[in-house]
């Protein structure tokens, strides 16, 4: 069995949140388990609406460059099983409730983001 991946994201940049769900799209295809946890302002790329997030670029914009869109790696993330954690304290610090996130997002602090790595490797993107 191929060890998991776990990531981390801490700001709220647009570019690294998306470049976030390309590596775990790629891991996920590969057949690794994956889960980001969100922390600080990154917990708006697990909001419906991630636009909270700095330098969003628009999914049509995306789109037309033949670049997958925000939206559409995410779902397909989700398709495929990732764990999508959210800080608390980044919730508070972003200013939202958990009912802003999407639906399949558990509210965690980061010490369960850690037991469950273990001792396994964090990426911080």
């Amino acid at each position: 069995m191929k060890p998991p991946v776990f990531l981390t994201l801490a700001d709220d940049s647009w570019q690294r949140a998306h470049y976030a769900f390309i590596v775990a799209a790629g891991m996920l295809s590969l057949g690794r388990a994956v889960t980001i946890f969100a922390g600080g302002k990154s917990v708006h790329a697990l909001a419906k609406d991630w636009s909270g997030l700095a330098g969003v670029i628009p999914d049509d914009e995306l789109a037309a460059r033949g670049v997958p869109g925000f939206r559409e790696l995410r779902d397909a993330l989700i398709e495929f099983d990732v764990t999508l954690m959210a800080c608390e304290t980044g919730l508070a610090l972003a200013g939202l409730e958990p009912d802003a996130l999407v639906e399949t997002v558990s509210v965690r602090g980061i010490v369960t983001f850690l037991e469950q790595a273990g001792d396994r490797p964090i990426t911080a993107l």
